[in-house]
C-alpha cells in the first residue's frame, strides 16, 4: 500500500508537470518575459549603467550594447562584488559565491543571488517530480537518498558565504527529505574524498537506499567500495535502489560498467547543473536530451561553435536555433551574469520542446591538425565500440601525439578498462572508423595521410584516480577532461607511470 508521502508526491508532480508544460509550450514568449525582467531589474546596477540598460527595448539593443564575455572579461566587475561592493552586477549583494577552479587567474567566484538560488533547488526538485509524473513511480520517496557532493562547510568573504555549489545546495534540502537524506551532515563535512567515501559506505550499507546521485566517475568509486566491503552487487545490497541521478559528464561510456556493478538496470535522470545556473534536466525517460530551463531567470543566446572565434559571430536567440548544430551557449541571468560564455557547447535534439545535450567544451577539443574533434564525437565513438564488445570502461581521455617516435602523428586515447579487450588493435579500428564517420575533417586527414589511425594506451587500474589525486582534484565536482589540444594530461599519466 502506497504511503501518504508517496501519494502526495504524485499529486505535487502532476501540478509541476502542468506548470512546466505551460512555459515549455510557449518558449519564445517565456524567454521574452525573462529578458525584459532581467534588464529592468539590473538597470540601476553599475553594469546596467555602463551598458545603458535603461535604453534597451529589444534584444537587438542588448546584443549591440553588451558583448559576449567569459569570466576573465567579466572579472573586473566580479572583483568589485567579491570586495563587498553592492549593486554592481545585480542589485544588492549576492547570497553566496560558488567557488570553482580552472581559469588562468586561479579560482572563479560565481555569484548566487536571492533570485537565482531558488532556481537551482527548484530545477533539481522538478527533475524528480517530472520522473514521477511520467512513470508513476513514487515509492522511492520513502527510502533513503544519497547525494554525493562537496562539503557543506562554508567560509565567508567580505560578508558573503563562499563554498562549492554542491556544498551550498546541501543547505537547501527540503524538510520533507531531511530524514531520508544521506550521508549524515558530519560525514558530508569530511574534506578528504577517499576518507569521505569510506565513511559514506559505512553509513549507507545497512540502509534502504532507493536513490543515488552524483557525478558518474565518483559514484562508480562509491559502488566499487561497497562491492569490496560486502562482496555483493550494489543492487543486492540495496534491493530497492531503482533511480540514479547524475550530471557533469555523459553517462553512456560508464553505463555498461554501472550495470555490472549494480547487477541490473536502473532508471536514470540526467541533470545539467553548473555554478552559473541549472540549465536543463531530463524530463522524459525515452527522449534524447534534457529540457532547457527557459523560465529560471536565465536568458539564452547561442553562437555556432564553428564561427565562435570569428571577430563578430552571429548571436541567436531560442527561436533561431536548429537541431543537430553545435552551439556555444551564452547566458544572462538573475545572478548578474551578462552575455556570459559558460564554456559549454550544446546541441538541440528537439525544438518542441527545446531539449539539449552537452556536446563538449569550447576549449576542450582536438584540432592540432584542423580536425576539430569534439567531446560528443569521442564519447559516441567509444560507446559504439562498447556496444559491440564486452568491454567496460572506467575512465578515458584523448590527446594529440604530434611528434611520435615512428610514423605519422595520431590521436592517443588513454583508457582505463575494467576488463581489457582481447584484441586492442580491433578496438582501435572500431573507434577510429566511428570517428571518421562522424567527423569529415578527421576522415580527410586519415585518407590524406596527414594522420595515422588512433592508438589506445591502457591506463592502470585507478590510474585516473591517482592522477586526479596528484593534482588535488579528487572527488567532489571535479572530472577529467575528455579532450585536450595539448599533452599536459598525457604527459602526467606517463610521468607518473600510470600507463601500462
Amino acid at each position: 500500500m502506497a504511503s501518504l508521502k508517496s501519494i502526495l508526491a504524485k499529486l505535487f508532480a502532476k501540478r509541476i508537470e502542468i506548470a512546466i508544460l505551460k512555459w515549455s509550450n510557449n518558449p519564445i514568449e517565456t524567454q521574452e518575459i525573462v529578458f525584459k525582467e532581467l534588464i529592468k531589474k539590473a538597470a540601476n546596477t553599475q553594469f546596467g549603467r555602463d551598458h545603458d540598460f535603461k535604453s534597451i527595448v529589444t534584444y537587438q539593443d542588448f546584443a549591440e550594447r553588451v558583448p559576449i564575455r567569459d569570466y576573465e572579461d567579466l572579472k573586473p566587475y566580479v572583483d568589485r562584488v567579491v570586495a563587498g561592493e553592492q549593486d554592481i552586477l545585480w542589485k544588492g549583494k549576492p547570497l553566496y559565491f560558488a567557488k570553482t577552479s580552472g581559469t588562468t587567474s586561479g579560482a572563479k567566484y560565481i555569484p548566487l543571488t536571492k533570485e537565482s538560488m531558488p532556481t537551482h533547488v527548484e530545477a533539481a526538485r522538478n527533475a524528480i517530480l517530472m520522473y514521477i509524473a511520467e512513470t508513476g513511480n513514487s515509492e522511492f520517496v520513502d527510502g533513503k537518498m544519497i547525494f554525493l557532493q562537496g562539503s557543506p562547510i562554508l567560509k565567508e568573504k567580505n560578508g558573503v558565504q563562499l563554498g562549492r555549489l554542491s556544498g551550498i545546495v546541501a543547505h537547501y534540502v527540503p524538510k520533507y527529505l531531511q530524514k531520508n537524506r544521506m550521508p549524515s551532515w558530519e560525514t558530508n563535512c569530511i574534506e578528504d574524498w577517499e576518507t569521505k567515501v569510506e565513511a559514506i559506505v559505512e553509513e549507507t550499507v545497512p540502509e534502504d537506499m532507493t536513490v543515488i546521485s552524483g557525478i558518474p566517475s565518483w559514484v562508480q568509486m562509491y559502488f566499487e567500495k561497497i562491492q569490496q566491503k560486502t562482496g555483493l552487487k550494489v543492487g543486492d545490497v540495496f534491493k530497492n535502489f531503482n533511480l540514479f541521478i547524475f550530471g557533469g559528464v555523459n553517462f553512456e561510456p560508464y553505463r555498461a560498467k554501472f550495470e555490472n556493478l549494480i547487477g541490473r538496470k536502473v532508471d536514470s535522470i540526467e541533470l545539467y547543473p553548473a555554478s552559473e545556473g541549472f540549465f536543463a534536466f531530463q524530463d522524459k525517460q525515452n527522449e534524447k536530451g534534457m529540457l532547457l530551463q527557459l523560465k529560471s531567470g536565465m536568458f539564452y543566446e547561442f553562437v555556432e561553435a564553428s564561427t565562435f572565434f570569428e571577430d563578430d559571430p552571429k548571436r541567436l536567440t531560442i527561436g533561431e536555433v536548429k537541431i543537430g548544430v553545435n552551439y556555444v551557449m551564452i547566458i544572462s541571468s538573475n545572478a548578474g551574469l551578462w552575455a556570459y560564455n559558460i564554456g559549454d557547447t550544446v546541441e538541440f535534439t528537439s525544438t518542441k520542446p527545446y531539449r539539449v545535450i552537452v556536446s563538449g567544451r569550447i576549449k576542450h577539443f582536438i584540432s592540432a591538425f584542423g580536425e576539430h574533434v569534439i567531446g560528443k564525437e569521442v564519447e559516441q565513438a567509444l560507446q559504439e565500440a562498447i556496444v559491440t564488445t564486452s568491454i567496460r570502461v572506467s575512465e578515458f581521455t584523448v590527446a594529440p601525439q604530434i611528434n611520435p617516435e615512428l610514423g605519422l602523428p595520431f590521436h592517443e586515447w588513454f583508457i582505463e578498462f575494467e576488463n581489457e579487450p582481447e584484441d586492442l588493435r580491433k578496438l582501435e579500428k572500431q573507434i577510429d572508423a566511428s570517428l571518421q564517420d562522424q567527423n569529415s575533417y578527421y576522415y580527410d586527414l586519415i585518407v590524406g595521410q596527414v594522420l595515422q589511425p588512433l592508438k589506445v594506451t591502457v591506463v592502470k587500474t585507478n590510474g585516473f584516480k591517482d592522477y586526479m589525486k596528484s593534482i588535488g582534484k579528487l572527488g567532489g565536482q571535479n572530472k577529467i577532461a575528455r579532450l585536450s589540444n595539448d599533452r599536459k594530461i598525457a604527459d602526467a599519466l606517463y610521468g607518473q607511470e600510470l600507463t601500462k
